[in-house]
């Protein structure tokens, strides 16, 4: 196998974390390098712009419809009449369509009748129940919440039922409309409060908190990896490529932990369940809060390994290899659904944003991993990948000398796991030796034992008959005196 003298590491630097725009918050590759702000404004612009097209492209087909229209019309009067009844036709399904629109957005649409929104709801009465027990919950513990600010509460509480029942009428649109109309309904009452509510900043961050909980938990079985996106087919594929990375070791990540300390390896394990744990979670902030108690348990591993804070060059290698290490489950419908629910300003700034951020960036370097970021051959990482080989020792004096420790002493473990194993299959062989000769043993035992039967063949005699009293035939005895019994004299 061919090393490179020089060892390059994961390093990603601190601007590649934030906004492309130059705004100073953090950007996301699910945002294509924008912050949540930003990707909205251009979201906005590239939605304006293809709404403009079709608008002209609609009144340029007009045209030359008309066009064809008249040219045709002093030769075709038979047809004329067909066209247009035609057009009556169509401008009457126009009209339609428009007036079905209307009548959607309408406040009256809002409300429809208790037996349709019955109707809507029905998977499984165990699933309803169990989301029901919980929706009602968190209800409940919302309305304690907003009883604290009086008349404030109360206005927060209409706009978050009205929402909720609009978006009862918006399951049908695609996934981006319906995390549009989330964020700006987030940023709306954002302002509301600040604005009329002159609530103060941090309490309007708690507030915030609560409205996402609360309508998070009533509309996450309709949001969540929705059958309408390809969120599922990117889960399968993470996990089937992670799968495939299983031979990737820290030392080839250059990753700074040493998990023979007991503290490290604590910390290393704490770290992975709370990846893991973040599938379990129904609110975006909740998720958040796994990725960033993951993160702190990477820092404090590194810090104990190194007896120093840890770098960020540290920590996203870490992170990295805690991922290939955990394969969570729907990480890609994970990161998806926090990217479209969760409360923007929590992604653009603060220690979760930069958590998150990050865990982003370790899914994409994950899924463009190769050979070069490894410091290896392509065939070698070839061979790898498909599993006809695993990375074997290199012999000592064939090291530059510059080479990296930790590559070295990764070949160095390599090769002691190769003596354990050859160890483990020579005792493997003794055990099954013994179990044979055990085996034969009790063959030879119970051969001579039938021999021994057969040649002293046991002769088993009847019982003799028992012996009778003596006084059996004798007639008379009722007739005899009773016994002598023994008296004893004083004297």
């Amino acid at each position: 196998m061919s090393l490179k003298s020089e060892r390059r590491g994961i390093h990603v630097d601190q601007s590649e974390l934030l906004c492309k725009k130059g705004c100073g918050y953090y950007g996301n590759p699910a945002w294509q390098g924008f912050c949540s702000k930003c990707w909205r404004e251009e979201y906005h612009k590239a939605r304006q712009k293809q709404i403009q097209e079709d608008w002209e492209l609609a009144e340029r087909l007009q045209r030359e419809e008309e066009e064809a229209f008249a040219s045709s019309q002093s030769s075709q009067g038979a047809q004329s009449l067909t066209f247009s009844k035609f057009e009556e036709k169509k401008t009457n399904e126009k009209t339609r369509k428009v007036t079905t629109v209307k009548k959607f957005f309408s406040a009256s649409s809002r409300v429809g009748s208790k037996k349709e929104i019955q109707e809507a709801k029905a998977p499984s009465p165990s699933i309803n129940r169990q989301t029901s027990i919980e929706t009602d919950r968190v209800t409940k513990e919302f309305i304690d919440f907003l009883k604290t600010f009086h008349k404030t509460g109360q206005e927060i509480y209409k706009q978050t039922k009205m929402f909720l029942e609009t978006m009862h009428y918006k399951r049908d649109l695609s996934i981006e409309e319906q995390s549009e109309c989330t964020q700006d309904f987030y940023q709306n009452v954002a302002e509301r409060m600040q604005t009329r509510g002159k609530v103060p900043p941090e309490k309007v961050e708690k507030i915030m908190d609560q409205i996402e909980k609360h309508i998070m938990t009533r509309l996450y079985k309709f949001v969540f990896c929705p059958e309408t996106t390809d969120d599922e087919k990117k889960d399968l594929a993470i996990q089937k490529r992670i799968r495939a990375l299983h031979w990737v070791t820290p030392q080839m990540l250059c990753v700074p932990v040493n998990e023979e300390i007991p503290e490290v390896s604590d910390m290393v394990v704490k770290a992975i369940t709370d990846i893991i744990e973040m599938d379990s979670k129904r609110v975006p902030r909740d998720k958040l809060a796994c990725i960033t108690r993951c993160s702190k348990h990477i820092f404090n591993a590194i810090k104990i390994t190194k007896n120093e804070p840890a770098s960020a060059d540290d920590f996203l290698p870490t992170l990295i290899y805690i991922v290939l290490k955990g394969n969570p489950p729907r990480l890609q419908s994970n990161i998806q659904y926090i990217t479209r629910f969760c409360n923007p300003s929590r992604l653009m700034t603060g220690e979760d944003g930069y958590y998150f951020t990050n865990l982003c960036c370790a899914v994409a370097f994950i899924e463009k991993l190769d050979a070069q970021s490894l410091n290896l051959s392509q065939e070698d990482f070839d061979r790898y990948m498909s599993g006809q080989t695993s990375p074997r020792k290199q012999e000592s004096e064939t090291w530059a000398p510059e080479a990296c420790l930790g590559v070295k002493q990764m070949y160095k473990n390599l090769d002691l796991l190769s003596q354990l194993n050859e160890r483990q299959e020579r005792i493997m062989s003794e055990a099954k030796k013994l179990e044979k000769d055990l085996i034969d043993w009790t063959d030879g035992i119970a051969k001579e034992v039938q021999d021994i039967v057969e040649k002293y063949p046991l002769d088993i005699k009847p019982p003799n008959q028992p012996l009778a009293a003596i006084d059996s035939e004798n007639v008379e005895n009722d007739k005899l005196p009773p016994p002598l019994q023994p008296q004893v004299y004083a004297g």
